[in-house]
């Protein structure tokens, strides 16, 4: 009696135990990603719901940027008990904030797919978002109507001529800038690592970091750093002043898209928010004459990265969430139909149809590219010290030889 009433016990805890395992196995583990762009937000999100109706697997996403500081509000999640499980950095300076906090990838089938990924000391660690490109946007219809080739503006002496032209045609054209630019405090992305990134690599070879590294060391170059001036000069003076001022990301993309400017510094990050407001006139880009010289490419580059938090609970069905976005049909088509993003991945087959995408491809299949270098200069370096030089120069706070002398002094203060 005793014996089968132990067996009964036994039979009792195996059937509570079963069952314990098969509810925990019902309940679907949940992945939060905290991401920087505003753009895909929803894009992304309708991806996630996709792959939970694929696989079980929920995943949160939550973004902030553009107008919200993605940095400040990352590390307080860090701070709170909201940590991510995968969040992005952009290039070494991301990456010395964060490094305490990064775990390398292993073995991932996307690694094999893509040259873009992001390796420190042979480990990777970063799963590119994607190939971004920036060079100056310009509406097509508008340079023919003012007699401009774009493919003559290589120098800053040919934007400058150009600049005037369509200046002197702005009842004519219907616009009210020749571009449009914002240098405000919410916007120092856009001056102090997008355009401060011309001084970095305009003119120099794919991979050329000369520049980079004496600005790490602390060291300016006085003459380059001239010419630049003379280049966001040039773009400042032909923005419209409340935009260039005070307007915020929709302000500058939206004088753009209501075909208000002929010319915009942004890249192809904001077909997106063309798309959703209908905007369908011909677009592409020209380069920045960022310095003297003759230029023949726009700047492109993986920018930003997929990480995994160290200290992630669910790190696995993290490294899933995106090894599935690389290699899976439904990721591809979220990469390049939804987000409109130029995928760093060779297995994808399918072509942006956005304006400023398709462009940046033609520059890349072309093997004209300037290197992203902004993200390798000292965390918080280009936004928090030098954005706010941008916004003194455009107010007249700061003449050029000011400016000049303040970016020298930032520089220096890096040693």
């Amino acid at each position: 009696m005793k014996k089968i009433f132990a067996l009964l016990m036994v039979l009792m805890l195996s059937i509570g135990l079963l069952a314990g395992c098969s509810q925990g196995s019902d309940e679907a583990e949940t992945v939060v990603i905290y991401q920087n762009k505003v753009e895909i937000h929803d894009q992304l999100s309708a991806f996630a719901a996709a792959y939970k109706e694929a696989t079980g697997v929920e995943v949160v996403v939550k973004t902030s940027g553009g107008d919200s500081p993605y940095a400040e509000n990352l590390k307080a999640e860090f701070q709170s008990d909201r940590q991510p499980d995968i969040f992005v950095i952009e290039g070494m300076g991301g990456y010395n904030t964060w490094e305490s906090k990064l775990t390398p990838f292993e073995g991932e089938e996307w690694m094999d797919l893509t040259t873009l990924e992001f390796v420190v000391d042979g480990q990777t660690y970063g799963f590119p978002v994607a190939v971004e490109a920036w060079g100056m946007a310009y509406n097509v219809a508008m340079l023919e109507e003012a007699g401009v080739d774009p493919a003559s503006l290589t120098s800053q002496e040919a934007y400058q001529a150009a600049f005037e032209k369509i200046d002197s045609m702005k009842d004519q054209l219907g616009i009210k800038s020749v571009v449009a630019m914002a240098a405000g405090p919410d916007m120092r992305w856009v001056t102090g690592l997008h355009n401060f990134n011309g001084y970095l690599s305009a003119g120099l070879s794919y991979g050329d970091t000369t520049v980079l590294d004496k600005l790490n060391s602390g060291e300016a170059d006085m003459a380059r750093l001239t010419e630049y001036a003379d280049w966001v000069e040039l773009l400042f003076n032909y923005a419209d002043p409340t935009v260039l001022l005070t307007g915020n990301y929709d302000a500058q993309v939206g004088q753009f898209a209501t075909e208000q400017a002929a010319f915009i510094h942004q890249g192809n990050w904001i077909d997106p928010w063309l798309v959703d407001n209908g905007v369908t006139f011909e677009m592409g880009f020209a380069p920045h004459a960022s310095v003297k010289g003759e230029h023949d490419a726009i700047f492109i580059g993986a920018p930003s990265f997929y990480v995994i938090n160290k200290d992630s609970e669910n790190a696995e069905a993290a490294k899933a969430f995106l090894n599935y976005m690389a290699t899976n049909e439904t990721g591809h088509n979220y990469m390049v139909n939804e987000a409109k993003m130029v995928p760093a991945f060779t297995n994808v087959t399918l072509t942006p149809d956005t304006p400023l995408s398709a462009s940046a491809a033609k520059w890349l299949s072309a093997g004209k590219s300037y290197t992203w270098l902004q993200n390798d200069m000292p965390d918080g370096f280009g936004m928090g010290t030098i954005g706010p030089l941008y916004e003194s120069f455009a107010k007249g706070d700061l003449d050029k030889q000011g400016f000049i002398d303040q970016l020298a002094a930032k520089i220096a203060e890096i040693k």
